[in-house]
């Protein structure tokens, strides 16, 4: 099964969910794989602490010849195999994002979920890669905004998004971060987008300093502080998921 875990804004906390989720079903002894297919601007590596690699998913799209398990790295904390970007803009210069598809192609097999970090918007560049996919999350941030005003943001960002996921047929589900707001206020968001967009809420994240704190240790919050608010919300969304994907 691959899930594409996909965002309308910058800053939202995708690969944050996508660490963290991938990190929760690893911990509960599925094969988990996660992959950066953030190809420009790849931050999935740092959530697991290999900012610094021999090689990379740009290695395996530049040299097809290389054994892509070679860019698979086992992260000891949680026990996901990731397969991070480089951070190096020699890599990222002259590749063909099409490649993403063959390398996802050769290694998926051999684990029973596989992330996948989609970019920032309509991820144009990798949109192949949502042929591969099963699931689609979409994460948004809520700000400290009226309801209204949140409408107007979910027809800009998550109905644009969803479109992708019925075009290639994925089944769509939304996740809510970095919430301030009262539960009062999250059940009405909720409320909006299953009823007017007709897409399941997995779940909310809770705003929590904590995560920035995680990032920098390499280590997602569910294992680096897992009774913390953040570890416990990502922890029930991916029972959501488990339960979603493998019934």
């Amino acid at each position: 099964m691959a899930v594409i875990v996909v965002t309308g804004r910058g800053g939202a906390g995708k690969t944050t969910t996508t660490a963290n989720l991938s990190s929760h079903l690893a911990m509960k002894e599925y094969r988990v794989l996660a992959i950066d297919g953030d190809l420009y601007l790849p931050n999935l590596g740092f959530h697991f602490g290999l900012d610094s690699v021999t090689y990379s998913v740009h290695s395996i799209m530049k040299n097809p010849d290389l054994d892509p398990e070679w860019a698979i790295y086992r992260h000891r904390e949680t026990g996901v195999y990731v397969m991070p970007g480089s951070t190096q803009l020699q890599d990222v210069i002259g590749i063909s994002p099409k490649k993403l598809v063959d390398v996802i192609e050769r290694v998926r097999y051999k684990f029973g979920v596989v992330f996948i970090d989609s970019p920032t918007g309509v991820p144009f560049d990798t949109l192949p890669t949502f042929q591969l996919a099963n699931y689609q999350i979409i994460v948004v941030e809520i700000e400290r905004s009226p309801i209204y005003s949140f409408e107007v943001m979910v027809k800009n960002e998550i109905e644009k998004l969803k479109v992708l996921g019925e075009r290639y047929k994925l089944n769509i589900g939304v996740v809510l971060n970095k919430v301030r707001e009262s539960e009062e206020v999250v059940d009405k968001i909720i409320e909006a987008i299953e009823n007017d967009l007709g897409v399941p809420v997995l779940g909310w994240v809770p705003f929590d300093p904590n995560v920035p704190a995680s990032v920098n240790a390499g280590i997602p919050i569910v294992k680096y502080m897992p009774n913390s608010d953040a570890a416990i919300a990502f922890k029930e969304i991916g029972d959501v998921l488990d339960e979603w994907i493998f019934g």
